[in-house]
């Protein structure tokens, strides 16, 4: 009896000890997700066609809000639980490098460019004059794999393009993960949004190769930022990262590292 309750206590602080490891953003962007979900399921709620990313919806009536509120509402437990699991070891070690504010900041920087991109993709398609495609404007996704795509390019250029394991199964070219992620969910789960993780993977290489800089803040900017009166509760708390690791990024963009090319 009593190995069974040293067992329990050892297991909830291990778990203690991984979580308050996860950076400030992260930690919180994993815990609105994962409210939401079960505010949603206590309260029998799924009718996500009015808060999922819609691109006829949007176009038609202007629903701006449709960008943000899809990236944090899921579908099923496996649906959310997929994508926290995978949120959390990316994107801790992009907001350790980049600091907490800057993270946030690109974070959504990378949900808009994701938008506006499926938007484009769906309109184009829809409008082929040779094939066209109008299922793509009425689309309905949620969730936030799209963001985590696009941080998986950042994050494999970010380390040189290494090797990556693929599930634990093989290993493939840094620069090819993505796209073999793409291509896998796909196969093995047909309903998943194919525009959503392709955007995310364009929202990534456009951040690597620099487009995002005309919208990032200068390292001035992020400073003063952090050093507000309103962020001050937060800047205190353990897991909030300041200026980030490398503490050396110049107008505002993360230190250089080899580009993926494809």
């Amino acid at each position: 009896m009593r190995s069974n309750i040293v067992s329990e206590a050892s297991w909830s602080t291990r778990v203690g000890q991984w979580w308050a490891g996860v950076p400030f953003i992260t930690s919180g962007l994993v815990a609105v997700c994962g409210i939401i979900y079960l505010i949603c399921l206590l309260a029998g709620y799924d009718s996500f066609y009015e808060i999922c990313f819609w691109p006829a919806q949007l176009v038609s009536r202007l629903q701006v809000y449709r960008i943000y509120t899809s990236v944090v509402f899921h579908g099923s437990v496996l649906h959310v639980m997929f994508n926290m699991m995978a949120l959390v070891p990316i994107g801790s070690g992009l907001e350790r490098i980049m600091g907490s504010v800057r993270y946030l900041h690109i974070t959504l920087l990378l949900a808009t460019c994701n938008a506006v991109l499926h938007l484009l993709i769906a309109y184009l398609a829809a409008h082929n004059p040779l094939h066209p495609y109008p299922f793509f404007m009425d689309e309905c996704t949620i969730g936030f794999s799209g963001i985590i795509f696009a941080m998986i390019v950042m994050e494999t250029s970010l380390n040189g393009n290494q090797s990556r394991s693929v599930f634990g199964l093989f290993n493939v070219p840094g620069k090819w993960y993505a796209w073999i992620l793409l291509i896998l969910f796909q196969l093995l789960m047909p309903n998943v949004s194919l525009l959503g993780h392709l955007c995310g993977i364009l929202s990534g290489f456009a951040y690597t190769y620099g487009l995002f800089n005309y919208f990032l803040l200068g390292l001035t900017s992020y400073t003063a930022i952090e050093n507000s009166a309103m962020l001050a509760c937060c800047v205190r708390r353990p897991g909030f990262i300041v200026g980030g690791a490398s503490g050396a990024a110049v107008n505002g963009s993360l230190p250089s590292f080899p580009m993926v090319q494809v």
